[in-house]
């Protein structure tokens, strides 16, 4: 296995999320999404499979969101989500402005894998929020 700054295919991307336990994405709309990715790093068998990844987007500036942080299920509880938070961590610190706001959406126990990388809770003064459109 290696690690690699490299932006999975729209099919990986969307076969990976799926695997994890993640809201599925339309392939279309994954390569969109994917193309406007500011960081990304992948973590890939021998045979180049992706087994796991998490990317940052944002503004560039002044913001800035760690989303996508997947491993498929055969290869979780072998520290590849924490390998992957290395990497987004020393990305933050080293090529964002130390202004930026940098956040994420903590499902489920996930919380417990951000903390270890000083992500904290933005409670009580704040509350992560989400809107979701209707469906026509």
């Amino acid at each position: 296995m290696r690690v690699l700054y490299d932006t999975p295919t729209a099919t990986e991307f969307v076969g990976l999320r799926v695997a994890a336990g993640l809201s599925p994405r339309k392939i279309e709309h994954a390569e969109i999404g994917l193309a406007n990715s500011i960081f990304t790093a992948t973590i890939r068998s021998d045979e180049n499979e992706l087994i796991a990844m998490g990317r940052i987007i944002g503004d560039g500036g002044c913001n800035f969101q760690v989303v996508d942080i997947a491993v498929r299920p055969d290869h979780q509880g072998k520290g590849l989500g924490k390998k992957i938070m290395e990497h987004i961590t020393t990305y933050i610190e080293t090529a964002i402005f130390e202004d930026s706001y940098v956040s994420l959406i903590a499902d489920g126990e996930a919380h417990k894998l951000y903390a270890q990388y000083r992500f904290e809770p933005v409670g009580p003064s704040g509350r992560g929020m989400y809107y979701e459109r209707q469906k026509q």
